[in-house]
């Protein structure tokens, strides 16, 4: 109609409303995504390595940088709050505070099961070796949340700091350990100055988890009645990052990938989180994992 009319005030009408149009279909979109509870948290994420030695802690090492340029990407503010060092590269595991508005929104897409397939920089023979990361998201919650903690549950360990140096690294019982003894539940912190400042962070990420327990409750019980049964476990993989023999990022939710393996590596994960956020938003099932193992027959690691 608008090349028939040869209108140009029509023209540039629709576009305008074209535009405006867009705006609000794409504020729409993010408020169907984090229409969540704690949408709008900041987030803890915890990164652990999977059974496999120095293949694992190399792979957790490489997935808590990935979170941390993905964050400075978005400018959230981050800080490690615990992380225990590989016997010999690598992590075993690591704690960090993503402070930012919707941070959890975003991050809650990630929890699950990261797989890596390449060519292993430890190994002499040069094999494909498959190993595994588990990533972990909770939201910040401030104290005036329903969690309340009976200091009477819970056990206060102090220790000595551990790590690459500093003015406290082994020299003060500054590390702090707690223990929620009725769920077995276990934080530490150990990178703030002070023993005072290493309970506080270690208070926040109990009061976290224990948030966490209760929602989780929550939802076993819904899906009971729903007679649904989902079965969380190492092998249910939610992405798989293969760097050899070919070089493909895909998530195994939505069946979004790219073969830009360098890009998501260095944080540009926001295509794959907004896809799997509006999965969830829509109710859609998980996609058909189509998955082929990318290992060429080698030992899983």
């Amino acid at each position: 109609m608008i090349d028939e009319s040869g209108d140009p005030e029509l023209d540039a009408e629709l576009d305008r409303d074209g535009a405006a149009l867009a705006a609000d279909f794409d504020r729409e979109r993010t408020q169907l995504m984090f229409s969540g509870e704690y949408d709008d948290h900041s987030a803890l994420l915890t990164i652990s390595a999977g059974a496999g030695g120095t293949e694992a802690t190399d792979w957790a090492e490489m997935l808590l940088r990935m979170y941390l340029r993905w964050a400075e990407r978005h400018r959230f503010k981050t800080a490690i709050l615990d992380q225990q060092e590989g016997e010999q590269a690598g992590i075993k595991s690591a704690t960090v505070s993503v402070d930012g508005r919707a941070a959890y929104g975003w991050l809650r897409a990630e929890r699950g099961v990261h797989r890596l397939v390449r060519i292993s920089p430890y190994d002499a023979q040069n094999r494909r070796q498959t190993t595994f990361g588990l990533v972990e998201v909770l939201p910040q919650v401030e104290d005036d949340i329903e969690i309340e903690l009976n200091w009477d549950e819970i056990r206060v360990d102090t220790y000595r700091s551990q790590g690459a140096g500093g003015q406290h690294v082994n020299k003060t019982d500054s590390a702090v350990r707690l223990t929620h003894l009725p769920s077995g539940i276990v934080t530490q912190s150990q990178n703030e100055r002070s023993q005072t400042q290493n309970k506080e962070m270690a208070t926040r990420v109990l009061r976290a988890r224990l948030l966490e327990r209760a929602l989780e409750q929550k939802e076993a019980e819904l899906r009971a009645i729903r007679g649904e049964h989902v079965e969380a476990g190492w092998g249910n993989q939610i992405r798989s990052y293969v760097l050899h023999p070919y070089q493909m990022v895909k998530d195994l939710r939505t069946s979004h990938e790219t073969s830009n393996t360098g890009a998501v590596l260095d944080g540009d994960l926001d295509s794959f989180m907004q896809a799997e956020l509006e999965r969830l938003a829509t109710g859609s099932p998980p996609a058909v994992d189509d998955d082929p193992p990318a290992n060429g027959g080698d030992e899983p690691r």
